[in-house]
């Protein structure tokens, strides 16, 4: 009780409470441009924690992506184009809507659920959270070795459509992780005698050249079209909401539940909840085929997927130091500049800052009911601002952001070779997050492996004598094998059924 309350003051300070203001706006703004994202709004905001204490720059980057996500669904039910990934799922179902009149429906429930599964992710995240760090301090190297390979192994097939682009992206994360020497051996590794290479590549440059930079270098060889609002004025958002709330009760939940599911698992994140969801709930929907024309129930479960998926991916990220996504990566950076190592130790070293970070959570979801009201109002002015001048200003934040974290014209460099790297990539299919959780995850491998290999004496089936080693051993074969048994069992029944037609 004492750190609880230790935690309130330390959110309702008038500092602190001012930054989750600016960032709840910030967030708005960023998610509702169309081809800015929620983790690209994450990586701009990481310089400006620097001068923070660590409370307030969490709060930031937990408020701003939960804004972003939501404000996101704006362009995507006006203009046909998703503010951020998350909302790409329900985009078409959200025009549609518009398109027959009801607007402030679409954007209600946007919002109104939105709050829902955020809320309920939150809870989630306040109650698994504690009692998952008490299982982890019954960890040693052996389960974290076995966990940081299940969660590379799901970012690989959950993340990306083209499983062999995502383990190419994954083998480059790994690669990026293997420089300097920060190894077991201590041994200098691909430094190229490059003293800024020896203590390792930095995250944070990298990660804004990865999601930042790259979308200024998109803009850059993009011809913009001319963004025209599908409807632009708007009634009462909140009218009918309560109705929807009573209709979709089901929906609501699964959505929140699901969303919270699948960003825990590393490399998921809102958008792949967002998609899942609007799958699942045409599938046992009770009037399928109204999808696509323009229902709402659609919107209602994704929406609560993808803003429940953000908390979702906080679990492991606080307990295991393992990032549920690409924001989450981000974010276990900061919280390492800010002395709050991730781990099942934070619950211990640090409770008045964990519950904080939790209130935070709370706060930042109830104030996106206000506020975003307020987004969806004033969207047209949004839209205002060219981004022919947005662009070159983000670029400059990113080259500030960069230099200030080592005071060395070095990460520029590498935040511009990442860019590039990020820009190409994504040009050919390649998806850009297996790359971060790579960079962050490979050093605990190696760490974990090469500690295990020693307690263990060279002998392998230590891996597997201890319970819940061999528990997740088996679940990382089993995901594994996974796609080579669907793959026998179909050609199997092609063949069965080949042989029943012959």
């Amino acid at each position: 009780m004492e750190h609880l309350i230790q935690a309130f003051g330390l959110v309702f300070e008038p500092y602190v409470l001012m930054v989750i203001g600016a960032s709840a706006l910030y967030g708005l703004f960023v998610g509702a441009i169309p081809g800015l994202t929620a983790t690209m709004a994450t990586a701009l905001l990481v310089p400006v924690t620097f001068f923070m204490p660590p409370v307030p720059a969490v709060a930031a980057i937990v408020t701003s992506t939960a804004m972003a996500i939501f404000s996101g669904d704006i362009p995507g039910a006006l203009l046909r184009i998703p503010g951020t990934p998350a909302s790409a799922a329900y985009c078409d179902e959200a025009y549609a809507m518009t398109k027959k009149g009801q607007a402030e429906v679409v954007l209600g429930a946007g919002l109104v659920f939105s709050v829902i599964g955020g809320i309920f992710g939150t809870i989630v995240l306040v109650t698994a959270a504690p009692t998952l760090a008490d299982v982890a301090l019954k960890f040693s190297s052996f389960e974290y070795f076995w966990l940081v390979l299940l969660g590379l192994t799901c970012a690989i097939f959950i993340a990306s459509n083209d499983v062999l682009k995502a383990f190419v992206s994954l083998l480059i994360g790994l690669l990026i992780a293997a420089v300097g020497m920060e190894n077991p051996a201590a041994f200098p590794r691909f430094s190229f005698d490059q003293p800024n290479l020896m203590g390792g590549i930095t995250l944070i440059p990298m990660m804004v050249g990865l999601f930042a930079v790259s979308e200024v270098l998109r803009y850059a060889t993009s011809i913009e079209r001319p963004l025209h609002l599908a409807q632009e004025r708007f009634g009462s958002i909140f009218k009918g909401q309560w109705a929807l709330v009573r209709q979709y009760p089901v929906q609501t939940l699964r959505g929140s539940a699901l969303g919270t599911l699948i960003g825990a698992l590393p490399g998921a994140g809102a958008d792949i909840a967002a998609w899942m969801s609007y799958a699942m709930s045409k599938k046992f929907s009770k009037q399928p085929e109204k999808f696509g024309t323009g229902h709402v129930e659609g919107v209602i479960e994704s929406g609560a997927a993808n803003n429940s998926a953000l908390s979702g991916a906080w679990i492991p990220a606080l307990v295991f130091g393992i990032p549920g996504d690409s924001i989450t990566a981000i974010a276990i950076g900061v919280l390492y500049l800010k002395n709050m190592n991730p781990g099942p130790m934070i619950f211990i070293n640090n409770p008045q800052n964990i519950y904080a970070v939790f209130i935070v959570f709370f706060l930042a979801n109830l104030l996106m009911l206000p506020l975003g009201v307020l987004a969806i109002k004033s969207y047209k002015q949004v839209l205002k601002v060219p981004r022919a001048v947005l662009m070159p200003v983000i670029l400059l934040f990113c080259t500030v952001g960069a230099f200030a974290i080592n005071n060395t014209a070095f990460d520029i460099g590498v935040m511009l070779a990442f860019g590039v790297l990020a820009f190409v990539m994504e040009e050919n299919g390649f998806p850009v997050a297996p790359v971060i959780l790579g960079a962050v995850l490979g050093r605990m491998l190696e760490e974990n492996f090469v500690t295990s290999l020693i307690k263990a004496d060279g002998h392998f089936i230590a891996f597997l004598n201890r319970p819940i080693a061999g528990a997740l051993a088996l679940v990382t074969v089993a995901v594994w094998v996974s796609p080579l048994m669907i793959w026998w069992w179909r050609r199997r029944a092609r063949r069965a059924s080949a042989r029943r037609l012959g």
